[in-house]
């Protein structure tokens, strides 16, 4: 009788054990891999076609006014401000385009989306990204550390200029020390991420006053600076002040490095390309270097198809793992979505929080976005597992089409 028991019991064990497995697989999150994705009809996933195909018929409506070539629409919008000539690359745009991605799958996509454009300020996501990895790493200590004693005196690239340098420049400065100020030596890793740094200088030919310049000139040079941390303020001279500090952490072109940890790992394809400007060249360990600049403005940044911003999406909606492999550590993750006080609806850049759904009044206030001028948008949705990329749409039209994707999902 006891061996008769002690059969059933070995029997229901590896019944329950078979189901437990069954269930895992059936649970498995799925990762496209390089150079294939998975399309899956909206039907068999349980989404309402109609009101999918409602929403991108709203994001074509909504597609931006402005011109498509990037050149003439920064010289209506930037261009205006002090020393807002252009100094990267600029490429004409696509039509509107997107892609919505349902629990790993893409299940609508319309546009271009095999297209290179432009993608100005969600560079910024990638930016932080890759510095993420550096303090993963232990290149960076602490968050909480100071910049400075990260970043040596940095020789400017200057082919043209005379070897020998003219008697009117004897005694003028011949590095580069971009956090040598007073005010800029008090500057953390964690101020920079989080546009709270008030970094006060030149970069790159462009005085950080002069981004998005204050309506009253009269503070535009000489005002008192905010202690670092207590005051928000989106200024690209700025990010690009980070962007040179992260090359100086990885002795290395940051494209190179996001290359190796982040996007061969998700599969991205080798079209991507991340530029600076033409006169943001220094010298690295005997050669050239590229400080590639953090968004479109005044030109440069990534040029990305919308495929390879969705794999980016679908990383940080897993909270930086990809396929088992943790790209970004758990703890970088809760950084990145975790706003201040000065900022309460920003983590690090460019996490854009919907704190109270102010920001997307239609999706839910655990969702998040990284967003670029145009408007590029990856939005992120771990509640309905969901992201969707959105690329030139009129910012009055994202949440109407965000809402209806959302309302084209299955009630959970």
């Amino acid at each position: 009788m006891k061996q008769r028991n002690s059969f059933f019991v070995c029997i229901l064990l590896i019944v329950v054990s078979s189901s437990s497995s069954f269930a895992q697989k059936t649970t498995t999150t799925y990762f496209p891999t390089a150079g294939k994705w998975e399309q899956r009809m909206p039907s068999s996933m349980g989404i309402k076609e109609s009101i999918l195909n409602d929403a991108i018929a709203l994001a074509k409506a909504g597609e931006s006014k402005n011109p498509r070539s990037m050149e003439i629409n920064h010289y209506r919008t930037f261009g205006k401000e002090p020393f807002g000539e252009g100094i990267g690359p600029f490429a004409d745009r696509g039509e509107a385009t997107g892609i919505i991605i349902y629990k790993g799958y893409i299940v609508a996509q319309w546009g271009e989306p095999d297209r290179c454009d432009m993608t100005h300020s969600v560079t910024k996501s990638f930016l932080s990204a890759i510095v993420g990895v550096a303090a993963d790493k232990g290149m960076i200590n602490s968050v909480t550390d100071t910049v400075a004693k990260y970043v040596p005196p940095i020789e400017l690239y200057q082919p043209q200029q005379p070897v020998n340098r003219p008697a009117e420049n004897i005694g003028e400065p011949q590095m580069l020390f971009p956090f040598a100020s007073a005010h800029n030596r008090t500057i953390t890793w964690d101020d920079l991420l989080r546009q709270t740094s008030d970094w006060e200088g030149t970069l790159w030919g462009k005085p950080e006053w002069a981004d998005r310049p204050d309506a009253d000139a009269n503070k535009w040079i000489g005002r008192p600076r905010n202690k670092p941390g207590t005051v928000y303020e989106y200024n690209d001279v700025r990010v690009n002040a980070l962007a040179l500090a992260a090359t100086s952490v990885w002795r290395r072109p940051l494209p190179q490095v996001l290359k190796q940890y982040i996007m061969d790992p998700i599969g991205a394809s080798n079209t991507w390309r991340w530029t600076g400007y033409r006169n943001a060249w220094i010298v690295l360990d005997g050669q050239p270097v590229q400080s590639v600049s953090g968004g479109g403005h005044w030109g440069g940044g990534m040029f990305i198809n919308a495929y390879d911003m969705a794999r980016f999406g679908w990383l940080t909606l897993n909270r930086g793992k990809w396929n088992g492999q943790q790209l970004l550590s758990e703890v970088w993750i809760q950084r990145s979505l975790t706003p201040t006080v000065p900022k309460t609806d920003y983590g690090y850049m460019n996490w854009f929080l919907n704190t109270g759904r102010k920001f997307l009044p239609s999706a839910p206030e655990t969702a998040f976005t990284h967003v670029g001028n145009g408007n590029n948008i990856i939005y992120v949705d771990p509640e309905h597992e969901l992201v969707a990329v959105i690329r030139w749409i009129d910012g009055r039209s994202q949440d109407a089409v965000i809402g209806k994707i959302i309302e084209a999902l299955p009630v959970k």
